[in-house]
């Protein structure tokens, strides 16, 4: 088997869709209180939930204190997380169940499971989730049914399933809410949905295996990475239609776009590489040597610095954006096999999931050193920050 049909059967496999979840300090559950005593939620993005997939559970990890909480059982086989605009609640997608398990973040609760999907086809494989900018809607993805399921979050019940391409992975969602974008993995396209309707439009052709996507903050362009061709394929929103495409490295496998729109970093995984590509013009740039098979990308929020996970290495590699160059590595401990990586919306730390030994990594950035490792469960997949 070649490094990319590994690569690929692997990225098939553990679908980390690093999603953008919330609780309080552990033992806070309602019930556990005096009488007439409400739970305090701490400071918006002081706790990280981590989803684990083989152990079935999700950790919430204290921030501050670098201790995780009680881990919550939820659904068979869960591979992604997102959070409520408010942080008060988290969905995670279980895979293998076929459900959405809302978690009550403050009291630290399981609600009952949404059932999601039409039941047919594998249940096996990981998908992605989404939710919209004003927190309405779920959208959860069944690759072994070919669709996608909405849930509303004020009902919590699920709508009718919508077709899409041929074994889908992930999902994001424009800025302005009106458009939820799929990759279908298997069917060399991305499937555009209509929110208001959820009634998917024509497939857009993109390149061979599409695996993550990136959507610039002014919601005018959609981008590809398509892991089979070594190509980013942009996507015009007003239109969806897709532009030429843009040559990268080898088995591009993420992508993360500055704040300010100027630039979106490819992730090149059989590269050890990150190409940066000007959205103005959609021209690559020189490739940035980073370390040994790289997963995963966040940039910082001031868009000054792109981090990068790397891992064979077990570090994170460090580019100034203003010229395109390393300019720190920061090891991730002992043999962490980091998958990926997400940026804390308070302080300044970068979590690094541990996918193969179980943990999270947390790196202080302005001090390039790690701080702690929190055990949190098997095979962690995901993460999402909240309160």
């Amino acid at each position: 088997m070649s490094s990319r049909d590994s690569r690929a059967t692997q990225a098939a496999a553990v679908v980390a869709a690093v999603a953008l979840a919330v609780a309080c300090p552990a033992g806070s559950a309602l019930a556990a209180r005096p009488h007439g005593v409400v739970p305090r939620a701490p400071a918006a993005g002081s706790v990280a939930w981590v989803v684990n997939a083989k152990s079935a559970t999700v950790t919430p990890v204290d921030l501050a204190k670098h201790r995780a909480g009680k881990a919550l059982k939820v659904g068979r086989g869960p591979s992604g997380i997102v959070v409520s605009p408010d942080g008060r609640t988290a969905y995670v997608l279980c895979s293998g169940a076929r459900t959405v398990t809302p978690i009550d973040t403050v009291a630290r609760r399981a609600r009952a499971p949404i059932p999601i999907g039409s039941g047919a086809g594998d249940s096996a494989h990981p998908g992605g989730i989404a939710i919209t900018p004003d927190g309405s809607t779920v959208y959860a993805v069944d690759p072994g049914a070919d669709a996608v399921t909405p849930v509303d979050t004020a009902t919590d019940v699920a709508g009718a399933v919508i077709p899409v391409g041929r074994h889908p992975l992930q999902i994001a969602i424009t800025p302005d809410g009106h458009t939820a974008y799929v990759l279908d993995w298997e069917g060399r396209s991305v499937t555009p949905i209509d929110t208001s309707t959820d009634v998917a439009g024509p497939a857009i052709q993109v390149g061979s295996y599409p695996f993550a996507i990136a959507i610039t903050p002014n919601g005018k362009t959609a981008y590809v990475a398509n892991y089979g061709s070594d190509t980013v394929t942009p996507i015009n929103i007003a239109t969806n239609t897709a532009g030429p495409a843009i040559h990268v490295g080898i088995a591009p496998d993420a992508i993360a776009i500055t704040l300010n729109g100027k630039t979106a970093y490819v992730v090149d995984g059989d590269s050890n590489a990150v190409t940066p590509i000007n959205v103005a013009t959609n021209k690559a740039g020189p490739r940035i040597k980073v370390g040994n098979a790289p997963e995963g990308i966040a940039i910082s929020a001031s868009g000054a610095t792109a981090y990068v996970v790397n891992n064979i290495y077990g570090s994170v590699t460090a580019i100034a954006t203003n010229h395109n160059r390393p300019i720190a590595t920061i090891p991730a401990g002992s043999y962490p096999y980091p998958t990926a990586i997400s940026l804390a919306p308070t302080g300044h730390l970068a979590v690094t999931v541990d996918t193969y030994t179980g943990r999270l990594s947390l790196l202080d950035i302005a001090k390039r050193r790690l701080v702690a490792r929190v055990a949190v469960g098997a095979t962690p997949v995901a993460v999402a920050f909240g309160r």
